[in-house]
């Protein structure tokens, strides 16, 4: 299928993109990378009047430490982020986990933001965010907030952001000292959607568990190292609601989340 005709608007600068955004509400979309929102309109399950490109926008272009987080702009493409000189001591988990994503094609394209807003419950960004304890910032005519990404990620490609608004940009919390972070997925080829993704910030007597690919959305569960540590998994892997789908069986996917999760934790 090809799209439902839309209007098309390259916009210069923020104040544009935000005015556009409360004229059209629901009826318009942020078009940065495209490598997900162009298949949703091929598909014509978004039908938006008016696409509103941010590329150009050169104010929502930057990757900045700001008070103990990574500050990354709406139109910042992955590929931009993961060669950051100092991302991998900055946020060792975005380090690890941003090469799983997809291929370096895509990555050249794709937007950091971009991800974040399109939701997918498999996807490493998200995912990072929320294990994390990230913020997004939505920015619109009324002003900007923040929502923790616990709150922001709603369902399978549903979030809190307001028609009105625009994810200007993500926050990525710092490396902590005597944290470690690591991050594994398992798919049917490298670059594939997740089947299960785990990321794990592992302190000394406690580990923040992140778990993708499995439930409608990022979760993330602190749980206690010690001797617990297998049955604490098992009832994690019970209480995701995870479904069978073409790719892998709900059973799989518990098995996956007891017998990776432990592996991650312990650093096997």
């Amino acid at each position: 299928m090809k799209p439902a005709a839309f209007d098309y608007v390259r916009a210069s600068h923020r104040e544009e993109v935000l005015d556009l955004l409360a004229e059209y509400g629901q009826d318009a979309r942020i078009i940065a990378g495209g490598q997900s929102l162009m298949a949703v309109l091929n598909m014509r399950l978004a039908q938006p009047k008016v696409l509103i490109d941010i590329n150009h926008v050169a104010d929502l272009n930057f990757i900045e430490r700001r008070n103990g987080c990574l500050a990354v702009g709406a139109a910042v493409r992955q590929a931009q982020l993961l060669a950051h000189p100092s991302l991998a001591d900055d946020v060792p988990l975005l380090a690890q986990a941003m090469p799983w994503i997809g291929h370096f094609q895509t990555r050249n394209r794709g937007t950091v933001c971009g991800s974040v807003a399109h939701a997918d419950p498999s996807a490493e960004l998200p995912l990072c965010l929320v294990t994390l304890g990230g913020e997004v910032i939505l920015q619109s005519k009324k002003g900007q907030r923040s929502v923790q990404a616990a709150d922001f990620f709603q369902g399978i490609l549903t979030t809190a952001k307001r028609p009105d608004e625009l994810v200007s940009e993500v926050r990525f919390a710092l490396k902590r000292d005597a944290i470690s972070y690591r991050f594994r997925e398992v798919a049917m080829r490298h670059g594939d959607f997740a089947m299960v993704a785990l990321a794990a910030a592992v302190g000394d007597d406690h580990v923040e568990l992140g778990i993708g690919g499995v439930g409608d959305r990022p979760q993330c569960r602190r749980l206690e190292r010690g001797a617990s540590l297998k049955d604490a998994l098992n009832e994690l892997a019970w209480s995701l609601d995870a479904q069978d789908d073409l790719h892998a069986s709900a059973a799989y996917r518990r098995q996956l989340v007891r017998e990776l999760g432990l592996r991650l934790i312990e650093g096997v």
